[in-house]
């Protein structure tokens, strides 16, 4: 979206963390500004970082963040429109304070739901001392929410969320723009590596069999152990279904020892763009599982997008929900009941056995995908938002 702006002509300031939040290290060690385009600047500020997503370091990091940017931006020159993303709260929170105090629009654009979402990895009889623990946290949340000048989310519900956060009735400025996916190839460099990388474990183009891809964290808020025993259920069918799981975390050597002897089930740890692109083309469907909890049934999250642009058929869990809802919609997907083994391997085994209802699937998962998250559309469409947020400040300045 920065470069979108910038290209269009627009100056665009991006104020971002040094630390890299998915592989835990720092780009660079002390606050850095880095002009990446003629008119877009990119500023790093240290926070010092952490080990452990749920840690007083991380909440350390979020406030050391927040207030450099106070600092950074006191005696700058103001923008026309600021766009904060939430999380996290502490630098929402300090964006919504310069915008108000200098008569500047604030969107604040919802993105995950803290921190509700926190209170629910609290045991439930300790969730009061939770939610009270975390007040500080609340206040900060809604503040930010009540005087930002609009509100925007990746889903309509995620929008309602916002504004209920804050206190405050929707308004016409209050919209959803979704998750959008770069679908253009990679580097032919890059593409032929990945394909001789997939080659290699035996995950072949024009072979027989049905591929099911997953791509994403595997760590504790996931459990894929329902997936594996799917895989167990349709060898001891016969079927010929291949479950390849992407991505790293604390819970893969679990996995693998879990999927051990089982070669339908293949766990190469994390991979690249190029090798997401590459294998998703060598895919039948693409796996969504998501838990059965509030803040997932309101999303359509960046997997089921990345999926749907590769013309992929998703199966998801729950059976409920904003991403159940649109997939049953624009059929192109099926679901299953959060964490059924029996229930997942019922629903690949159904697209297994017919290949008629796949490509139909496959068909519409492209059209849903164009018509919905190319980024070009949504960033349009949202570059349109913003020069209407500003406008609609200067106009009220104005009168």
């Amino acid at each position: 979206m920065a470069c979108f702006l910038a290209g269009l002509g627009h100056d665009v300031v991006w104020w971002t963390s040094t630390f890299d939040h998915f592989h835990r290290r720092h780009h660079f060690g002390i606050d850095t500004s880095v002009q990446v385009a003629p008119r877009l600047d990119i500023r790093l500020l240290n926070g010092g970082g952490y080990s452990r997503n749920i840690s007083v370091g991380r909440l350390r990091d979020h406030i050391q963040i927040a207030r450099k940017f106070a600092l950074a931006t006191a005696d700058s020159a103001p923008p026309d429109v600021i766009v904060g993303a939430l999380p996290t709260i502490e630098l929402c929170d300090a964006c919504v304070s310069y915008g108000v105090g200098r008569g500047i629009p604030v969107v604040l654009d919802m993105r995950d739901m803290w921190p509700d979402i926190f209170v629910d990895t609290v045991p439930r009889p300790l969730r009061p001392v939770g939610r009270l623990l975390l007040r500080p946290w609340f206040k900060q949340a809604h503040r930010a929410c009540s005087g930002a000048t609009a509100i925007i989310g990746i889903t309509e519900e995620f929008v309602d969320w916002g504004v209920r956060r804050g206190g405050r009735r929707r308004g016409p400025l209050d919209r959803a723009f979704p998750i959008t996916y770069q679908a253009s190839a990679p580097p032919a460099d890059k593409l032929a590596e990945a394909e001789s990388y997939w080659d290699d474990l035996g995950i072949r183009k024009g072979e027989p069999g049905f591929t099911v891809c997953y791509f994403g964290s595997i760590g504790a808020q996931l459990d894929l152990t329902h997936v594996i025993e799917a895989a167990r259920i349709l060898v001891q069918r016969g079927r010929q279904v291949r479950f390849v799981l992407c991505g790293r975390g604390q819970r893969l050597e679990e996995y693998r020892r879990q999927a051990q002897g089982l070669g339908s089930v293949i766990l190469p740890g994390w991979v690249d763009r190029a090798q997401i692109w590459s294998l998703m083309r060598r895919s039948s469907v693409g796996l969504d599982p998501l838990p059965d909890r509030y803040d997932f049934l309101a999303t359509i999250n960046n997997k089921a997008v990345e999926y749907l642009s590769a013309g992929l058929p998703i199966v998801s869990s729950p059976r409920r929900g904003t991403l159940s809802d649109f997939l049953a919609r624009e059929f192109c997907g099926w679901g299953y009941r959060d964490g059924s083994a029996e229930e997942l391997a019922g629903a690949v085994e159904r697209l297994y056995a017919d290949p008629q209802t796949v490509e139909a699937m496959s068909r519409r998962a492209r059209k849903a995908f164009e018509h919905h998250f190319t980024a070009d559309a949504v960033h349009t469409r949202m570059t349109e938002y913003l020069v209407e947020v500003a406008a609609s400040i200067r106009a009220d300045t104005a009168a």
